[in-house]
């Protein structure tokens, strides 16, 4: 029986399940939190929705972390949200603790399973969990590519009136404000947006990716993004669950590619059964080599900070 568990029934916990019921990815979905009745409260709400949607599987919650054995995937949501005027660095020593206390439980019950790690700030938050676990790198990522590729490509399509399906476009690097959405590589079916956007337009957009959560933390006031998070969270679920050799951008250890080494950054990977299956190497321009390595500077002061 497939089971996927998510730590944390918080906003982007819960949209995490409710994709993967949507998706009917696992047949057994757990969500475990801390607080009482919470995770309880929310899984039964999301399976009263399995009349309607036709989700035959289970979703329960609880706030026994036993709950997690078995899982193939567990993925980790428990943090604090960012607030108006906070950076990612703010959170970091908060979200730290919660992080270990979870990645404890997670090696202590599903020492097996992959583990994807979506609490701020990611790259260091996924450097924590991954000490902790003494998993292999295979076994721990961070979602963070995923949905900062999902905002470049929604901007683009957006600026040049065509379906977001049809727009290809890749960030890689932190998940921060030194992240790196490449403008040589992307394209609307094929046809470079350099083509079809004028220079300033595609900054403007690069810009507006780079502080996309930022965007929303403004709107919202006293939350952050929930719903694509959860959803791009998901979706790296599914690739591994359904081995689907997805090539997906995810924050991984790197050992050498890309010419930088023990360091979390997003790059572009293949996902399947094992997890980190593949990193897909390409040349970098000396211009996007330098905003990458300008990412990794950035991490390691943040992975510095959590003294692992």
């Amino acid at each position: 029986m497939s089971k996927l568990a998510i730590i944390g029934a918080g906003a982007v916990g819960t949209s995490v399940a409710h994709w993967a019921a949507v998706k009917r990815m696992a047949e057994e979905i757990v969500l475990v939190d801390i607080v009482p009745d919470l995770a309880r409260g929310k899984a039964l709400d999301l399976a009263q929705g399995a009349p309607l949607e036709g989700f035959t599987g289970r979703i329960l919650g609880t706030e026994d972390f036993s709950a997690l054995s078995g899982a193939e995937v567990v993925i980790i949501t428990a943090g604090r949200p960012r607030k108006p005027g906070m950076s990612r660095e703010d959170l970091l020593r908060t979200n730290m603790e919660i992080v270990r206390s979870c990645a404890e439980e997670v090696r202590k019950y599903a020492p097996e399973s992959i583990l994807i790690v979506v609490t701020n700030p990611i790259d260091a938050m996924v450097y924590v969990a991954f000490r902790v676990t003494g998993f292999p790198r295979e076994r721990v990522l961070g979602m963070a590519g995923v949905l900062d590729s999902a905002r470049y490509r929604y901007f683009l399509a957006q600026a040049l009136g065509v379906s977001p399906r049809d727009v290809q476009a890749l960030v890689i690097g932190i998940h921060g404000d030194h992240m790196l959405p490449l403008v040589r590589l992307a394209n609307v079916a094929g046809i470079p947006v350099t083509e079809l956007l004028a220079p300033e337009k595609i900054e403007e957009i690069v810009e507006r990716t780079r502080k996309g959560g930022g965007e929303i933390v403004s709107y919202l006031k006293t939350g952050s993004a929930f719903t694509t998070p959860g959803l791009a969270a998901a979706e790296m679920a599914e690739a591994i669950l359904r081995d689907q050799k997805r090539v997906l951008t995810c924050s991984v250890w790197l050992e050498g590619e890309f010419g930088l080494s023990e360091v979390f950054l997003g790059v572009p990977v293949v996902l399947g059964r094992k997890g980190l299956e593949r990193i897909l190497e390409f040349s970098l321009t000396e211009e996007e080599r330098q905003a990458l390595e300008a990412s990794a500077r950035a991490v390691r002061s943040q992975i510095a900070l959590t003294g692992l």
